[in-house]
């Protein structure tokens, strides 16, 4: 549906969420590993452009519109928040060029694109003013709930608010979603309509539905597929629910395309994880962000890996924290290696136990395997650093490269002095202070010379025994 200028959505983002108990605003809570409203907004990019979203924003508006600002969606400000009808009210100027819009709420981030589209569809068909999306929760109380004119008739007779429902009105268990479908041209005339004779003194949308039934127009109901979709959260344990859920949901979704996930209920999968067949993730393992892992890897129990790109027949060990790095094919990682952002590791390089890395890359078969350092570094093919070496890449002031050539062999316990060149098949002699460049071939040795003084260790015990 992408470009179609007959329809826009608008997306209520503006209220405080205060049930939530938080300063944060509501809509930038976050599940599945990105906030609520960005949700909603990768739903209703998969049916309209995203130049034709308008997020209405308030509470805290600054911060919302920097957080999903990269989404290209266009942005109604509602600097005194007064209701849901005042919000469409705020963007009356923005949908105005509009044949259609549909009403989503920031906080709803199950919404699916079938099920907007579905709304759409409906809505076109029934050539209806406004069409309700509805659901059928086991546990309706708290909704209002639609009431149609039959049970088999798209038609609504009324939204009813709970604490307004008659005793056989209980028993009804669809409720209103909150989302809504307009022509746009009969909205806009009776959107000044719109009353505030309610408890809190604020214009609701929903009442939309009364005053076009009385112009003669019609007003209609679709229900969603499943209910799950339009629940929002008003509590933060209804917010972990929903986390919950969605991560349940991509870790299924990853089993059902070849992936073996070991106590799926312990992992942390993010919703836009992506992991390719017959690759096997252990118990406890966090998958964040934009993460993807390629076929045939191993990832064992409590790794973290966040925006990731890892290749095929990886091995990462217990315990490793990768962000924000690329680890090619082959690759054997940990246990418990920290590659920091930009870290780079070449296919079938090794990078072992405690070592961490930043900006660091290393060639094909390179191997780090124990107790080192190596930031702001580039290591050549086939090259192998020994236990406990540093790469000093700040001087306090500035961050310096140490470039390390092909087959080069740093011996243990080295510090390597940034900027400083290791050139090609050169050798490090162990605890060595290297800062001035290797040539190829040649051995580097910068260490103080050892002086041993025998019979020292006798002479201090027996100074120590005799009084002063």
């Amino acid at each position: 549906m992408e470009g179609n200028a007959k329809l826009a959505v608008v997306i209520m983002a503006a209220g405080k969420g205060t049930r939530l108990k938080s300063q944060r605003p509501k809509v930038l809570h976050e599940i599945g590993g990105k906030p609520l409203l960005a949700h909603v907004i990768a739903a209703a990019s998969q049916v309209v452009a995203p130049g034709d979203i308008y997020a209405v924003i308030g509470h805290q508006a600054e911060r919302v519109k920097a957080a999903v600002a990269a989404s290209g969606v266009r942005f109604v400000e509602q600097t005194e928040q007064r209701g849901t009808g005042h919000a469409i009210q705020c963007a009356r100027e923005a949908i105005a060029g509009y044949e259609y819009i549909l009403v989503l709420s920031g906080d709803v981030p199950l919404i699916r694109a079938e099920t907007i589209e579905q709304l759409w569809q409906f809505h076109q068909s029934e050539q209806a003013a406004m069409t309700i999306l509805t659901a059928a929760p086991p546990c309706p109380t708290g909704y209002g709930r639609v009431l149609r004119q039959s049970p088999d008739s798209p038609e609504v007779e009324a939204i009813v608010e709970q604490k307004s429902l008659t005793p056989p009105q209980q028993t009804v268990r669809e409720i209103n979603s909150g989302i809504y479908a307009f022509k746009t041209a009969p909205l806009l005339a009776h959107l000044d309509k719109l009353t505030a004779n309610n408890a809190h003194r604020e214009l609701y949308l929903t009442d939309m539905a009364g005053l076009l039934r009385a112009a003669g127009e019609r007003v209609v109901a679709v229900e969603a597929a499943e209910a799950a979709e339009v629940l929002g959260a008003n509590t933060i344990a209804e917010l972990v629910a929903l986390d919950s859920t969605l991560r349940a949901a991509a870790a299924s979704r990853l089993m059902a395309a070849g992936v073996t996930i070991f106590r799926p209920e312990t992992c942390v999968i993010d919703a836009e994880v992506e992991v390719a067949p017959d690759t096997v993730i252990e118990p406890f393992v966090q998958l964040l962000g934009l993460t993807r892992i390629g076929a045939e890897c191993l990832i064992r129990s409590y790794t973290v890996i966040e925006n990731c790109t890892v290749g095929d027949n990886v091995l990462i060990r217990q315990g490793c924290v990768l962000a924000e790095s690329t680890v090619g094919d082959g690759a054997k990682i940990g246990p418990f290696a920290h590659l920091r952002p930009g870290s780079q590791i070449g296919e079938d390089a090794h990078v072992g136990n405690f070592v961490e890395t930043k900006k660091a890359r290393l060639g094909k078969g390179a191997k780090a395997n124990h107790l080192t350092y190596l930031g702001d570094a580039e290591v050549g093919e086939g090259s192998n650093i020994g236990a406990g070496v540093i790469t000093c890449n700040y001087d306090g002031v500035r961050k310096h490269t140490t470039k390390i050539g092909k087959g080069v062999f740093v011996g243990s316990d080295s510090t390597l002095v940034a900027p400083v060149t290791v050139e090609d098949g050169a050798y490090i002699g162990a605890g060595s202070c290297i800062t001035k460049d290797v040539p190829a071939g040649a051995l580097a040795v910068g260490r103080v010379r050892q002086i041993t003084k025998e019979g020292w260790v006798a002479a201090r015990r027996a100074r120590q025994k005799t009084p002063e």
